[in-house]
């Protein structure tokens, strides 16, 4: 039996979505040879089924147990708000003298931050990227945490690296996400980097959130923290005035960098 058309269709648009990081309707339109609305619709369905996250003109992916982005992709993606977000986390260091600082593009950026200190700091952190970043500089005494290399992230997992934690007080935790929503809090895709940012949470005395605007409303598969948990989080301009007072309510501070 032929399958159906509208079903093939969609799973073309999310493939081109998850490749592209975003897709425009008229540019999907265009490429599938339909109409607009029909492309609209699509985008709702898939939007339905909690695979991708519906913006003005187009949609962005959304990262579940069967996708994650790549490192490379994070790398090149919203470099600007990124920096400003990495800058702004600087402070909000307030004298901590150790830090964990989690995997992801953000991450490193903010680890390039760190350099720029004139102070000592050890940084704890599950970031190959991060940790050879902080390798050379002076000031800084990097703790890379041991275990099993991610290839999508270069971050490492699994219980060498839970286990390390544990043995762990921390100052500040500074921590990513793939999604995160009022109801959900934090999430991320994987089970192993799911324990590793657990454990993060509950070694450290504060905790800042650090990414981009597009990560707000969304969730993902495991869920590693309440957003109660977390002292500030810091975000881009993208997030509304009016999403950021309901985060608030939760607790926390909102930076819109």
């Amino acid at each position: 039996m032929p399958s159906n058309p509208g079903d093939e269709r969609r799973r073309t648009i999310l493939e081109w979505i998850r490749s592209d990081g975003r897709g425009d309707v008229s540019d999907l339109a265009a490429r599938l040879q339909v109409a607009a609305e029909t492309v609209r619709r699509d985008l709702q369905v898939l939007e339905d089924h909690g695979l991708l996250r519906r913006i003005h003109g187009g949609a962005l992916p959304t990262e579940g147990a069967r996708f994650e982005s790549s490192l490379d992709h994070r790398s090149s993606d919203r470099v600007p708000e990124k920096r400003r977000i990495a800058e702004a986390a600087m402070h909000h260091l307030d004298g901590a003298e150790t830090v964990f600082l989690d995997e992801g593009s953000t991450q490193q950026l903010i680890a390039e931050e760190f350099i720029k200190l004139d102070r000592p700091l050890t940084v704890i952190t599950s970031s190959l990227g991060a940790a050879a970043v902080l390798a050379t500089a002076e000031p800084m005494s990097v703790l890379l945490l041991g275990g099993r290399v991610r290839h999508r992230t270069l971050g490492t997992v699994d219980h060498w690296a839970t286990d390390m934690l544990s043995d762990l007080v921390i100052d500040l935790a500074i921590l990513g996400a793939n999604g995160i929503s009022v109801k959900h809090g934090l999430t991320t895709p994987d089970p192993a980097v799911c324990a590793v940012k657990s454990k993060a949470v509950e070694v450290s005395r504060r905790r800042l959130f650090t990414g981009v605007s597009t990560k707000f409303g969304i969730n993902s598969f495991c869920r590693f923290a309440d957003v109660a948990k977390f002292e500030t989080l810091i975000t881009d301009t993208g997030l509304s005035s009016h999403e950021a007072a309901r985060y608030r309510a939760l607790g926390p501070n909102i930076i819109r960098a």
